[in-house]
C-alpha cells in the first residue's frame, strides 16, 4: 500500500522551470512505476510522463518531450518531475501516480495507477 504527496508547484514565468515532488510512504515504493498526469480546467487529465520501478524505462506525453524529465530516488521513496521551458499550456493541476507492476502496461492510461497525490498547481505566466 502506498501513500503519495505530490508538491512544488507553484507560479512561473514562461520559460522557467519548476521541479515537482512526490513523496511515498511505505516500504513497497520501488516496486511501483510511477506517473505524472495533468488537469487543466475545462480538460480531460491527460498523461505527461511516467517511468518504470527500475527506473530504466521512461515515456513521455508528445507535448513536454524535450522540455520534462521523470525520474525517481527509491532510497528517498520519491519521483520527481523536472520541468523546464514551461510554456502557458503548461498550467494544470499535477498529479502523481503509482502503479503496481501488475497493472503497469505503458503507464499512459489512468486506468493503470492505483495510487494517487492530492495535486499541485502549476501556473505559467506569459
Amino acid at each position: 500500500q502506498v501513500q503519495l504527496v505530490d508538491s512544488g508547484g507553484g507560479l512561473v514565468q514562461a520559460g522557467g522551470s519548476l521541479r515537482l515532488s512526490c513523496a511515498a510512504s511505505g516500504r513497497t515504493f520501488s516496486t511501483y512505476a510511477m506517473g505524472w498526469f495533468r488537469q487543466a480546467p475545462g480538460k480531460e487529465r491527460e498523461f505527461v510522463a511516467t517511468i518504470t520501478w527500475s527506473g530504466f524505462s521512461t515515456f513521455y506525453a508528445d507535448s513536454v518531450k524535450g522540455r520534462f524529465t521523470i525520474s525517481r530516488d527509491n532510497a528517498k521513496n520519491t519521483a520527481y518531475l523536472q520541468m523546464n521551458s514551461l510554456k502557458p499550456e503548461d498550467t494544470a493541476v499535477y498529479y502523481c501516480a503509482a502503479a503496481a507492476s501488475s497493472y503497469f502496461s505503458t503507464g499512459k492510461r489512468e486506468a493503470e495507477y492505483t495510487y494517487w497525490g492530492q495535486g499541485t498547481q502549476v501556473t505559467v505566466s506569459s
